[in-house]
């Protein structure tokens, strides 16, 4: 059975991607994991590739269109003829045109480098009447298990992935349909073809995401799925190297091409490093206002500060007393810096951060409970008109009360930035 090539969700708010290139042309054939096509957003430009064997066909966007995410831009067939048109559909096909109306959900992305995601848990049956703040689903990535609201009042009217299934991301797995449906849809993604024809995903209302509970029993780190760019991936397949081997020794995800030299730098059988299967402590921090806008704001202008996550680097700095490399990642981006406690902070492109600073202040997401990394890890997200400032460190990164003064003068920071400089 055919399975759809979609547009995929590379980022937080992304709303379509452009088509730059295709790799591959119709009726060629395909193997899972050849580059079918570059796509670019606002932040990057990434290759995408082929989830199974077959051959490309059915190809309805061509280069440097834009797309709205989980829309169907071709398919991967059992061979190189197209699919039957309109009047010679088969029962697949048609059983695609039977699909409701209505808003898609699709697999939300929730990290950096995400590919896919293992859906948990329905919270709702098809034919269930749901609100927008209702817990659709629960998704598991390699990072955490997460909840996902429904993002639309209405009537779950399709189930499109079962329990326990990996989808990849953007692809459509629900729909809610205003009305309440005569015949509620349940499938699987393995079992017939997910997109609608007539439903649009709805890009002004994006799924919200909580934190679920942890997971009780930790999965191994050999076995986790490893973040790695999809060109990373092909070049070490093509040169037999095990991307295994930079977790096992410690080096933080996601990676990237530039990464390829230091993959065969490694002996065979590299120690584990730092690790990050390690048990973590947490700390929380909240504040009812931030200053921190407004000051990056005032810095740029006055201070010659252009750039806010410097400042961010910086201040992680002078609350730790001590200058320190910093990793700040915000959606779509990572940047290392050497900072030092006078609150400069220059990138630092080489160096490994001894200190992660994860802003999450414009996403959806509200609360987080990732668990131990390979070093210490700061994370902003929204709380109103302020802030939640979450600390994550294993064991062994610092003790009880260096993590209390590092996250009370850093939160100090956030909220009153000026106070701090005096």
């Amino acid at each position: 059975m055919p399975l759809d090539v979609i547009m995929p969700a590379l980022g937080m708010a992304q709303e379509t991607g452009q088509i730059v290139a295709w790799h591959k042309q119709p009726g060629d054939a395909v193997a899972k994991g050849d580059v079918l096509f570059e796509v670019e957003t606002d932040k990057s430009t990434v290759e995408v590739e082929a989830q199974a064997d077959g051959f490309l066909t059915d190809v309805s966007a061509n280069k440097g269109m834009d797309v709205p995410v989980g829309q169907v831009i071709a398919k991967i067939s059992d061979s190189a003829e197209s699919a039957p048109q309109e009047g010679a559909k088969d029962g697949a096909a048609a059983a695609t045109d039977a699909l409701p109306e209505g808003k898609q959900v699709i697999m939300p992305t929730l990290g950096m480098a995400q590919d896919t995601g293992l859906l948990v848990k329905w919270h709702k049956a098809a034919g269930d009447p749901v609100a927008t703040d209702d817990i659709l689903f629960e998704v598991e990535t390699d990072k955490s298990t997460v909840e996902v609201n429904a993002g639309a009042d209405g009537f779950l009217a399709a189930l499109l992935a079962g329990e326990g299934e990996e989808v990849p991301v953007g692809m459509t797995i629900a729909i809610i349909s205003a009305e309440a449906p005569a015949n509620p849809v349940t499938r699987k993604t393995s079992a017939a073809p997910v997109a609608s024809k007539t439903a649009q995903p709805d890009t002004d209302a994006p799924p919200t995401v909580k934190q679920a509970r942890p997971q009780a029993k930790p999965v191994p780190a050999k076995d986790r799925r490893i973040l790695a760019s999809p060109k990373l991936r092909r070049l070490a397949r093509e040169q037999q190297l095990d991307l295994a081997r930079l977790v096992e020794a410690g080096y933080p995800q996601p990676f990237h091409v530039k990464d390829l030299e230091l993959l065969k730098s490694l002996p065979s059988g590299a120690a584990s490093g730092t690790g990050t299967a390690q048990t973590a402590s947490c700390l929380t921090a909240e504040i009812s206002t931030e200053g921190f806008t407004a000051f990056s704001v005032w810095a740029c202008e006055t201070a010659d500060l252009p750039d806010p996550s410097a400042i961010l680097a910086g201040f992680c700095a002078a609350s730790m007393g001590k200058d320190v490399n910093v990793a700040v990642e915000t959606p779509g981006e990572v940047k290392t810096y050497a900072a030092c406690t006078r609150l400069r902070a220059t990138e630092a492109t080489d160096a490994a951060p001894q200190i992660r600073l994860r802003d999450l202040r414009f996403t959806a997401i509200t609360t987080v409970q990732v668990g131990a990394e390979e070093v210490p890890t700061l994370t902003l997200t929204r709380l109103g008109e302020g802030l939640s400032i979450t600390f994550e460190f294993a064991k062994g990164h610092l003790n009880a009360k260096d993590a209390i003064s590092l996250l009370s003068n850093f939160a100090g920071r956030m909220e009153q930035p000026l106070r701090h400089l005096l």
